[in-house]
């Protein structure tokens, strides 16, 4: 009996063995599935983050870009209020100086109101103003302020026959409209 026994004993044991081995078969299989399956999901993440990645780094460099423009035009346009409260003072200036070359014959005056008028002029012209250039030429919206029109003859229809008001670009940007007469 001890045979049948050894025999039945030795029947188990392989049928353990094969029953063992084919959980770990399964096993492998399911590790490896799994492995592969971990793996795609991890590459599928990778390549999310990757492109999470590049649409931050542009994103912020176009953020960076934008404020260095900002930069730039608050900077050429800093000085504009100031500016906009001298022209008044400009605009007088040129006036005296047209009364005092018309009444007064001292020359010495009238130099010295020029002097200041320069000195003024140049100082607001290297934060970037520009007079425009106005008379005589075709009236158009963007620059001129009409204030009333005239007959002027067929040559000078459509222009600029007298400006009341001088106007200024600052930076090439319309600060104030000249106030212009037009002919038509």
């Amino acid at each position: 009996m001890t045979k049948k026994m050894a025999q039945k004993k030795d029947e188990k044991d392989k049928k353990k063995e094969s029953t063992a081995a084919k959980t770990e078969s399964k096993v492998k299989e399911g590790k490896v599935t799994k492995k592969s399956s971990t793996a795609k999901k991890l590459k599928e993440e990778l390549g999310e983050m990757q492109d999470k990645y590049v649409r931050l780094y542009s994103e912020f460099d176009n953020y960076r870009k934008r404020t260095i423009k900002e930069k730039l035009a608050l900077q050429k346009s800093a000085s504009q209020d100031l500016i906009v409260d001298l022209l008044p003072v400009l605009d007088d200036f040129e006036r005296a100086m047209q009364v005092l070359k018309e009444h007064t014959s001292e020359d010495d005056l009238v130099s010295g109101v020029e002097l200041i008028y320069n000195k003024l002029f140049n100082t607001l012209s290297q934060k970037g103003l520009e007079p425009m250039n106005s008379m005589g030429t075709d009236f158009n919206t963007d620059f001129h302020e009409a204030i009333t029109n005239i007959d002027a003859g067929k040559k000078m229809k459509g222009k600029v026959v007298d400006v009341i008001q001088k106007g200024y670009l600052l930076n090439d940007k319309v600060l104030r409209f000249a106030k212009v007469v037009v002919g038509s």
